[in-house]
């Protein structure tokens, strides 16, 4: 819950022994997730029809990362073992990751840094937020919580940024089966939030906060059972939406992602007209009435 210029108060560190484990099984199944999905004959691997397994086998990504078949089966176990930063970097090219992937896999070794602190809204951020208008800017934290926005969100957002607040959260209002809008844009939308989502999770290792946010969602939603299961981690890239807006017509915006400088942990996100007729559309609409 948030008030103006007060500190987001998230819960205590977990136990280190329970973010360790948690942290371990991330990286297994992230690994595994990974092999399954690299195809080998685009790295020269001949695939015969006896071939099972989909992707890569272990003994190959050991062979081409240079490391014990032993270790590395311990590592997609989830044993405790500690890789060190040349492994990484080897298992990353042995799986063909993207930057995005392998910064996600120097996290879940514990090679990512120390728990992040739960950020601040302060009044600068509040204040730039509110001076985009009439243009669309809302902030996240790193649970994805709307933590604060400007009142031309609530053209596009309504039923997420003015729920009760401890509700506000991107995910549940994308995956809640009220939301309403199952066709292809939302699909795009959806899975590009859970990507960037889930490379946020990693840092959090056994924080009650984010494992009760995915089981809420894992029960309520196949689509979210389905797309957390493949363990895709991307950073959200500048996208153009096509927003139906039961009064103002089509909004074509152009959305970015940003992070401030002093709380790279918040996430601003801020949606400008993509064409001439949006850019009037909004400028005539003003503030939403109530």
């Amino acid at each position: 819950m948030r008030t103006i210029g007060s500190v987001i108060v998230g819960p205590g560190p977990p136990p280190a022994a329970e973010a360790a484990s948690a942290r371990r099984a991330e990286l297994a199944d992230f690994l595994r997730s990974r092999r399954a999905a690299v195809d080998p004959a685009t790295l020269g691997i001949e695939v015969g029809s006896r071939r099972r397994t989909p992707g890569l086998r272990r003994e190959e990504v050991a062979q081409r990362a240079g490391v014990g078949l032993s270790w590395y089966t311990w590592l997609e176990q989830g044993r405790d073992v500690t890789p060190s930063a040349h492994v990484l970097q080897a298992l990353g090219r042995a799986l063909d990751l993207t930057p995005t992937e392998l910064d996600h896999l120097y996290v879940l070794a514990g090679a990512g840094g120390p728990r992040p602190p739960e950020p601040v809204v302060d009044e600068a951020t509040l204040a730039l937020v509110e001076a985009l208008s009439p243009y669309i800017a809302y902030v996240l934290d790193p649970c994805f919580d709307v933590v604060a926005h400007n009142r031309p969100t609530e053209l596009i957002m309504p039923g997420l940024v003015t729920a009760p607040p401890g509700r506000r959260n991107l995910l549940r209002w994308l995956f809640a089966p009220e939301t309403g809008w199952r066709e292809r844009a939302w699909e795009a939308t959806a899975r590009a939030n859970l990507r960037d989502f889930r490379a946020e999770y990693a840092r959090h290792p056994a924080d009650p906060r984010y494992a009760t946010l995915v089981a809420e969602l894992s029960a309520a939603s196949a689509h979210f059972r389905d797309w957390w299961a493949a363990h895709d981690v991307q950073a959200l890239e500048p996208t153009h939406k096509h927003i139906p807006h039961p009064t103002l017509g089509t909004l074509h915006l152009l959305q970015s992602q940003s992070r401030p400088t002093h709380q790279p942990a918040l996430r601003l996100r801020i949606l400008v007209p993509a064409d001439p007729t949006t850019r009037a559309t909004l400028a005539a609409a003003g503030p939403p009435a109530g």
